[in-house]
């Protein structure tokens, strides 16, 4: 695991919900928090002139700013500051390898044109190494919502950081995990949507699924014995099934695929992110 929590920092309204719950999350795990900005990758409508020396000090001014903020919620912890002259999305990227976890800010539910898209927060997300959590400007700190919801698709060691992730900040944080698996029936399989009561084949197939989750779960059943865990198995599409589960969760995991071409990332984790009503993790599944 990574040294500190690391907030990036774009100096606009996206960065308070991002600083407070990076310093949440960083008083629950008793770790340092490193807040980040780029002066060379302000964004256009910041209301200040072009030369360096104003950026320098404007984000000097941003960085202050939130250091107070993450103080005044959470005055144990360790902030660092850095003002940094590369692109935010070099910087950040760099700074993953080094971090526990991330957390970004972005402008909140709207049109897929306009979230993420082609922006610092799509980019590191696509190359950072830790996991990174997307935060939207109407979202507050890290809520103690009852549990932390993960979405279970991959078995073998393909899954494993994306379940230690999830497992570590529910222990923290002390709530549960709703672990997620969906499934759908094979193409030959004909079951009828109006039936009211399950058929034999759906049973079988649905058993099938409960069985392999369990599997897949226990060994971070044995590690995080503290941890309550809600095994969640639903027949539909993954995206849909997950964003359904999540109406009570105060964060929501998913996994990605390292060097993922041509985008950087898939259908699944744009959906959520487009979607989902609480903060996203995204964990590379390395």
């Amino acid at each position: 695991m990574g040294d500190s929590v690391v907030v990036g920092l774009d100096g606009t309204g996206n960065s308070g919900p991002a600083v407070r719950w990076g310093a949440e999350e960083a008083a629950a795990r008793g770790l340092p928090l490193h807040l980040l900005h780029s002066w060379v990758s302000q964004p256009l409508n910041i209301p200040i002139a072009q030369e360096a020396a104003n950026k320098r000090r404007y984000g000097a001014e941003v960085l202050g700013s939130a250091e107070a903020m993450a103080l005044e919620l959470h005055p144990g912890i360790s902030v660092a500051t850095e003002e940094v002259s590369e692109e935010a999305v070099d910087a950040l990227v760099d700074r993953s390898g080094r971090a526990a976890v991330m957390v970004l800010g972005s402008r909140g539910h709207g049109a897929i044109a306009g979230f993420l898209l082609g922006s610092v927060s799509l980019h590191v997300l696509g190359r950072a190494i830790c996991p990174v959590v997307i935060v939207r400007e109407e979202e507050g700190g890290a809520d103690q919502k009852p549990e932390m919801v993960v979405g279970v698709q991959e078995a073998g060691t393909r899954g494993e950081a994306v379940l230690d992730f999830a497992f570590a900040a529910a222990e923290a944080h002390h709530i549960g995990v709703r672990a997620v698996r969906a499934w759908e029936a094979p193409a030959l399989v004909d079951f009828a949507s109006a039936t009211p009561t399950p058929s034999p084949e759906e049973e079988e197939l649905a058993a099938g699924e409960e069985k392999k989750l369990a599997d897949i779960l226990a060994p971070w059943r044995a590690q995080f014995p503290a941890v309550h865990v809600i095994e969640h198995v639903q027949r539909g599409r993954v995206a849909a099934v997950l964003l359904g589960a999540c109406s009570q969760a105060s964060l929501l995991v998913v996994g990605r695929r390292m060097q993922r071409t041509p985008m950087l990332l898939g259908p699944v984790v744009f959906a959520v992110l487009h979607h989902s009503p609480c903060p996203v993790a995204v964990v590379p599944r390395i």
